[in-house]
């Protein structure tokens, strides 16, 4: 059988041009017949035109119609592209970005350069302190001890230098190969040295001899005591024992070697993220960056940043060092760059320090405060402008001292307006009554004090303002109010009362699961942290049960900003953050118990990392809180509880109150509506949207919220032009009776 060949160009010459009129439109293809290679020895020559089967000698026309354009043989297939030198500016801005800076980034800037100078007096005092008192009691008599045992290994020294020890194998040598003529010849030389050595050292002997006597004699007593001192020292540093130094350590070494691409590329290959074949880049050299390493990694085409925070552990293996110790980067300029940062040790293990909050005078709180650093040493400065905070962490590991670091920079200027509200009644807030404006500890009433109502009232109170701030803000004049927005000239004036307020409800869950007012705080809080920021109003909240019972999402969705400390998973590190944050790397769950006071912070800013709070424990919170009260009574501006302003009236009134202010005088049923309206007639602002819902919504709206107090609705008919209408309401006795339960209880307690 033979092989066909099929062309779609005619045949070419031997130069591999095609013959002249083949370019036509008229030319055909031609079918090359093959003989078949059975019972052929070998291949049959090649005609001129013919091919071997599957080669092709075909040209492919040029399209491009210019003749400036053609190709000669031999040029590449991809021709580079024409370039164009870079503007003068672009050649500037390149350079400028390729220049290493001259001084460190501390030296600029101020912040840092206090914190390098604390660091250094606190060292170097620490290291100066630990040595001075352990010269008398530890390193004297050291050196004493083993003064005896360096005079007699200086003694033995000089003996075997003076005999000339060091020859003494070398003759030995020469003796066991019976070699006469190198033992007399070592043997003059040892003669000789022994000679010249023994009028050295009893030269030396004697002059030691004579300036000991001499100094015993006629030397002053601190001479005398100095030249003692030295030979003890001497004789006492040549005895200590080489496996146990004569000075001790005043700091501890930690491991610490250096790092080179062999260590990042085994690293990177055992985690799976690169093999021998495709290798990764290194964009710059490895250097020190702090108490650390910087390592730049272009992983290979194909693999992302993501790939490598997910092998995260797998690559703090491969570099041998612990989980903690590797922090990893994202590069905004490729997807497959990363930048890492190893620590010499854990870093987050090591205490942020006091907060600098205890030598300032006063806050701003327009301005960012610092509240902590990152894992690199650097200052974290935090802002609760326009925004409310969610805290959570499991118990004692730092929740509540993070978020009280935020009330007390809030103290410390005295135009922000304190609302604080404790759960779980601990001594943490208790000095806070010196400034606050409302405040309430636990959810047991004490003292005549019921503080799940007074924070109820709070709420209200807030309530009210934040929607009164709103239209007084579009109603100022332009000179005082451009934008429509709070400005720091507006809440500082005290006509206006639009201060800046930050409420804090520590262990926020006690409140929202109270069987009476739970659904009503909840519903209050939502709105504040969805509404209230924009007029100057921040709220922060904080748990340690951050699931949908005790702190339902519609809460947690509304905090702009999240802090998450140490928790038990991933799926509830996801809770506080938000979800997705585990895919983005951020998982509180990886924090270990030592890292107390350590958490991930995202959305205070554009960037999410790692915080370390600063500590003001009880003492330093009383000291910062007492100077804060005597800023607010300089300024005038404390209020409130602080000096026992009690809240209006229309704040302190219940629902359950309200309802029976509406009830009018012989009525015994009402329908669940016509309580509504007049409720919404009679405080529009706190029933106003209940009156705008449709009849059946309305009406479950005041059954949900008079349930805690025990009233049901039923069903209540009415005849109206002639018919019978049935709708839900409720009996105007029962609410008479809540009250009156409510009042003994309260006299109770």
């Amino acid at each position: 059988m033979s092989e066909f060949h099929v062309f779609d160009q005619p045949e070419h010459k031997p130069d591999g041009r095609p013959p002249e009129g083949a370019e036509g439109e008229g030319a055909e293809a031609s079918v090359l017949p093959f003989p078949s290679k059975k019972g052929q020895g070998g291949a049959a020559p090649l005609e001129p035109g013919e091919a071997k089967p599957g080669e092709w000698e075909a040209e492919l026309p040029d399209d491009s119609a210019d003749d400036d354009g053609e190709v000669s043989e031999g040029d590449p297939v991809d021709p580079p592209k024409q370039a164009y030198p870079p503007s003068v500016t672009e050649w500037m801005e390149a350079r400028d970005k390729a220049r290493q800076p001259v001084f460190p980034e501390w030296v600029k800037i101020p912040d840092q350069r206090q914190a390098v100078r604390r660091w250094a007096v606190r060292h170097y005092s620490t290291m100066v302190g630990y040595h001075a008192w352990r010269v008398p009691v530890v390193y004297i008599p050291k050196l004493l001890a083993y003064t005896p045992r360096g005079a007699w290994k200086f003694s033995a020294a000089t003996g075997r230098w003076v005999s000339d020890a060091e020859g003494k194998a070398l003759r030995l040598a020469a003796v066991a190969e019976e070699n006469a003529a190198d033992y007399l010849k070592l043997s003059r030389q040892r003669d000789a040295r022994v000679k010249l050595r023994t009028i050295m050292a009893t030269a030396a002997g004697l002059i030691g001899l004579v300036l000991s006597l001499t100094l015993w004699v006629m030397a002053p007593a601190w001479l005398l005591t100095l030249a003692l001192a030295g030979m003890t020292g001497l004789f006492g540093c040549v005895g200590a024992p080489a496996d146990r130094p004569l000075i001790d350590r005043a700091k501890v070494t930690f491991r610490k070697r250096k790092l080179t691409s062999d260590i990042i590329t085994r690293a990177f290959q055992v985690a799976g993220l690169t093999s021998k074949d495709q290798g990764i880049a290194f964009p710059r050299p490895i250097g020190r960056d702090g108490d650390g390493w910087r390592v730049v990694v272009d992983l290979p085409y194909g693999k992302s940043f993501d790939d490598a925070l997910n092998k995260r552990t797998a690559l703090s293996s491969g570099i041998d060092i612990a989980p903690t110790q590797l922090f990893l980067d994202k590069d905004e300029s490729s997807a497959r760059r990363v930048s890492m940062w190893i620590a010499d040790r854990d870093p987050l293990a090591v205490p942020a320090g006091r907060s600098p909050l205890l030598g300032a005078t006063r806050v701003d709180f327009w301005k960012p405060f610092p509240w902590g650093v990152d894992e690199r040493g650097n200052v974290v400065m935090a802002t609760m402008l326009w925004l409310s905070l969610l805290v959570g962490a499991v118990p004692r590991q730092g929740k509540t001292f993070s978020a009280r670091t935020i009330a007390l920079a809030a103290s410390l200027d005295p135009y922000v307006r304190l609302y604080v509200f404790d759960g779980k009644a601990s001594p943490d807030w208790r000095k806070f009554v010196k400034v606050a404006h409302r405040i309430g500890f636990g959810i047991v009433p004490k003292n005549g004090i019921d503080p799940v109502g007074h924070l109820l009232v709070a709420l209200r109170e807030l309530k009210a303002d934040v929607e009164d701030r709103y239209h007084r803000l579009s109603e100022l004049p332009l000179h005082i109010c451009p934008e429509g927005k709070l400005t720091p000239e507006i809440s500082r004036d005290k006509k206006l009362n639009m201060p800046l307020t930050l409420f804090v409800v520590d262990e926020v869950q006690e409140y929202l699961q109270h069987a009476e007012h739970g659904k009503e705080i909840l519903s209050l809080l939502v709105y504040l942290a969805r509404v209230a920021p924009a007029v100057g109003v921040s709220v922060m909240t904080s748990t340690q049960k951050p699931d949908d019972k005790a702190c339902p999402s519609e809460l947690r969705d509304q905090h702009q900003a999240r802090f998450a400390l140490r928790v038990g998973a991933y799926q509830v590190s996801d809770t506080i953050l938000g979800a997705g944050s585990y895919s983005e790397g951020l998982d509180a769950s990886r924090l270990l118990k030592s890292h107390k006071g350590v958490g991930l912070l995202k959305g205070m800013s554009d960037d999410a990392g790692i915080v370390r709070t600063f500590l003001a424990d009880g003492r330093d919170a009383d000291r910062i809180l007492t100077r804060a009260q005597a800023l607010r009574e300089e300024e005038g501006t404390l209020t409130g509880d602080a000096v026992g302003e009690a809240p209006a009236a229309s704040a302190t009134a219940t629902v359950l109150d309200d309802v029976a202010t509406v009830i009018g005088r012989g009525e015994t049923k009402l329908w669940s509506e016509t309580i509504v309206d007049r409720l919404a007639d009679l405080r529009p602002e706190a029933y106003g949207a209940w009156a705008e819902m449709e009849p059946k919504p309305k009406a479950e709206q005041l059954t949900s919220a008079l349930k805690p107090h025990g009233i049901t609705t039923e069903q209540i008919s009415r005849r109206i032009d002639g018919k019978t209408v049935n709708k839900r309401g409720i009996v105007c006795a029962d609410v008479t009776k809540a009250i009156t339960e409510r009042n003994k209880k309260r006299d109770a307690d």
